[in-house]
C-alpha cells in the first residue's frame, strides 16, 4: 500500500493500508476511485457509479 501511495497519494493508502477510514472514503466520494480499488467493495462500487465508471 505504500507503493500505491506513492501513485495515487490522494487516498492516503499509506496511513490505512487499504481499510476504510474517513480520510479513504471521503476521496473516493471527491475523487472517484482509481484503478487498484476493489470494485465489489460497496463504497468504491458506489463511487464508481457516481462517477461514470464502468
Amino acid at each position: 500500500m505504500v507503493d500505491a501511495h506513492g501513485t495515487y497519494p490522494v487516498y492516503g493508502f499509506d496511513g490505512h493500508k487499504g481499510y476504510p477510514s474517513p480520510v479513504h472514503l471521503k476521496a473516493l466520494r471527491e475523487h472517484g476511485p482509481c484503478p487498484i480499488h476493489r470494485r465489489s467493495y460497496a463504497p468504491v462500487a458506489q463511487a464508481a457509479l457516481d462517477f461514470g465508471i464502468p
